[in-house]
């Protein structure tokens, strides 16, 4: 079951890896590898967080957000991002909550003109290098490919 401590693993300063799909649902596998940086904080009275991303893709260096919310009533987490690249677009926040140490969030959005599902997952929470997944289903769930990681070391 989920709660407000859910993230609690990751408040602090972190070392990342970056390992990103250099092009998406087009059968590509080529991946660039890269590292950055990122510092959580708990934020909304403990019911949320924020994190401050710093990435050096590649295509070129940014800055990033998310934003966490816990809803106790729902006991689901929304997670937006924001970055630098496009600072007046927020991402449409992914939905979903932790189960047997899986934390899994999902939405619909749309990538280059067509609908897609997102999703998020963190794994290895309780370790001392938790991993994160983005992967894109362009036929509403059935197939997914994931096309970014990120690893996290102190």
């Amino acid at each position: 079951m989920s709660d407000a401590h859910d993230f609690d693993f990751f408040h602090g300063s972190w070392h990342v890896e970056h390992r990103k799909l250099r092009r998406r649902l087009v059968r590509c596998d080529e991946w660039d590898e890269f590292s950055g940086t990122v510092t959580c904080w708990p934020a909304t009275a403990g019911f949320g967080n924020v994190d401050d991303n710093w990435l050096d893709d590649p295509s070129g260096a940014y800055g990033a957000l998310a934003m966490r919310a816990f809803d106790p009533a729902d006991g689901v987490w929304s997670i937006w991002w924001l970055d630098q690249r496009s600072p007046q677009d927020l991402d449409p926040p992914v939905v979903g909550r932790f189960a047997d140490g899986v934390g899994t969030f999902e939405t619909p959005d749309t990538f280059e003109g067509r609908p897609i599902l997102v999703r998020f997952r963190w794994l290895d929470t309780a370790t001392a290098h938790p991993r994160w997944e983005q992967a894109f289903s362009p036929d509403d769930g059935i197939t997914w490919e994931a096309n970014w990681h990120m690893r996290f070391r102190r």
